[in-house]
């Protein structure tokens, strides 16, 4: 399994969050679990987690290749969103 993480500095990341999912939740699945709300993209997914200041994702897959579309997919889409806000997607991967 392919991992990724990357830690978002946010004042308001449960609006980015929210955002997120809904624009993504038009193409994608999603799948509200206790730590988050999940963004299935493909076969891979993405957990957003809350926390005070940041909004943490939490990117999953079977392969390299498919983990590096859905951290394009949602990483990209919030640097998007957050651009005004110099919002910095920053994806550290995980053995």
């Amino acid at each position: 399994m392919a991992c990724s993480t990357a830690n978002v500095t946010t004042a308001t990341p449960g609006r980015y969050a929210k955002q997120l999912a809904s624009h993504l939740g038009r193409r994608a699945k999603l799948v509200s679990e206790a730590e988050g709300e999940r963004i299935v993209v493909g076969d891979g997914s993405c957990l957003l987690v809350l926390t005070e200041n940041q909004l943490v994702l939490k990117a999953t897959a079977q392969d390299d290749l498919t983990l590096a579309r859905v951290k394009d997919v949602v990483g990209g889409h919030l640097a998007r969103f957050g651009s005004r806000d110099g919002l910095l997607v920053n994806w550290v991967d995980h053995d």
